[in-house]
């Protein structure tokens, strides 16, 4: 899922393409897309792009008659800049929103259909739309930890939860965690003070830097190549490649379409946390240590 990084970087491309200009046509392919009947997409032809905002991990496209286009893409959304009155060949391909320089094509792999369109009018009904998360750039470490604290949580569940912060997401939090050096497991009523200013740090350092990476990827053209994974991560999915900063394996946690990895040795003390598969499956040979788990590869 395209998260707080990915989301700048295409505002950013966007920024430059369709402020100013007029949405000539919205051409929708799948029924499933628009979530909204009122007001009708049809009022949003004809009218000026007034400005760009990113609501959560949502890309909120604001018109000069007061109407939002909020695109949600969901895990397997994508967006893509095409020539003017691109063809929507392809069953990946939902919607195009066309303007004189070119057409904004919303594309989404797989078979279930995810990604959401709304067309919202005014500024109470875009405020309503926001999940509520803070911005974790606009608030202080106190406001960081205030809102983290809300609720005992984990700090996997609480970083990843959009009523908390705003736009991070499965790949992201377990960046962030590897460089605060905290297990995902961690609950939230138990760090240490220098342990909360370790963690905010690390969350606004790491965003930061990859935000500066995308845009510095993409240099003018559009982002084509939005991923979750990318070889340059600590640990997001580089599950059993060495940690770079200790050269440890690096583990995982697999829950239903997710999985969550992280370094045993820098983040957990060296202790293995159970996978809920694996260790449903091994009982009490579950290896609890990085020495237990090397001794079971060997039997």
């Amino acid at each position: 899922m395209p998260e707080l990084p990915d989301i700048s970087a295409y505002l950013s491309a966007l920024e430059e393409r369709i402020v100013g200009q007029p949405l000539e046509h919205v051409r929708i392919a799948s029924a499933f897309l628009l979530r909204t009947a009122q007001p009708p997409i049809t009022d949003a032809v004809g009218h000026r792009v007034r400005e760009l905002r990113r609501i959560g991990k949502r890309v909120a496209i604001g018109l000069d008659n007061e109407l939002w286009l909020v695109l949600h893409l969901m895990i397997a959304g994508r967006l893509h800049w095409r020539g003017r009155g691109a063809k929507l060949t392809s069953r990946n391909n939902l919607a195009a929103f066309d303007f004189p320089n070119g057409s904004l094509v919303l594309t989404e792999a797989g078979t279930k259909r995810r990604a959401s369109l709304h067309v919202l009018r005014g500024e109470a009904a875009l405020e309503a739309a926001d999940p509520g998360g803070i911005d974790v750039f606009a608030g202080d470490l106190a406001a960081f930890r205030a809102a983290m604290t809300a609720e005992n949580r984990t700090l996997k569940r609480a970083l990843t939860d959009p009523r908390i912060l705003s736009g991070i997401g499965n790949a992201y939090s377990d960046e962030i965690l590897h460089a605060a050096m905290l297990s995902p497991i961690a609950l939230t009523d138990k760090l240490t003070p220098e342990e909360w200013s370790r963690l905010y740090t690390a969350t606004r350092d790491t965003l930061t830097q990859w935000i500066e990476r995308l845009r510095t990827e993409a240099a003018g053209n559009f982002p084509e190549k939005v991923t979750a994974f990318r070889p340059e991560m600590a640990v997001h999915g580089r599950y059993g490649k060495p940690c770079p900063r200790c050269g440890e394996a690096v583990q995982r946690i697999r829950y239903a379409d997710n999985e969550t990895n992280y370094c045993a040795k820098c983040q957990t003390k060296g202790r293995v946390l159970a996978d809920r598969a694996l260790s449903r499956l091994l009982g009490a040979d579950w290896p609890r240590t990085l020495d237990e788990l090397e001794a079971l590869k060997r039997r």
